[in-house]
């Protein structure tokens, strides 16, 4: 019979240690991970929105005869693609839904982002013909084309 001296393997304490470990990292890399997704998405929809800034400029310069287009325009002329059209509060674009409000102001434009769920990010924004993009505190999920109650972001 053999006897099973210096039997190899990890211990239950060492084992247990190791999961703590591997827990607190857990704890300190989740929430930054989530914080960089908000971050992402908010990224995303301000880049959408000047996306549509630069379509209604070439829109109204080349097929409106000096007016702006609403958002199907703007997709049958191919100046935004159909993510952008399409997304909606039930279907959003990487968290966000946009949308535009062709007659706004004496023949100007604005356009909006807002987030579908408070997951998402924290803020909605807004832009305009001036091509200056707002952060906005409004609600999830709700278009909110005020330019004048924003705050303009780093442009």
């Amino acid at each position: 019979m053999q006897k099973n001296k210096g039997q190899k393997g990890f211990s239950l304490i060492e084992l247990l240690i190791v999961v703590a470990i591997i827990g607190i990292i857990a704890a300190i890399a989740i929430p930054n991970l989530l914080a960089s997704r908000r971050a992402a998405n908010e990224a995303g929809a301000i880049s959408a929105l000047r996306t549509i800034g630069t379509a209604q400029s070439t829109y109204s310069s080349t097929f409106g005869n000096g007016s702006y287009g609403d958002m199907t325009a703007l997709e049958t002329s191919k100046l935004i693609d159909s993510q952008i059209a399409g997304a909606t509060a039930t279907a959003p674009k990487s968290c966000y839904f946009f949308g535009i409000d062709a007659g706004a102001g004496a023949g100007g434009f604005s356009s909006a982002a807002a987030r579908s769920s408070d997951t998402c990010g924290t803020r909605n924004f807004a832009s305009d013909e001036a091509g200056v993009i707002y952060a906005l505190s409004s609600v999830e999920g709700v278009l909110d084309y005020d330019t004048s109650s924003g705050t303009p972001i780093g442009n």
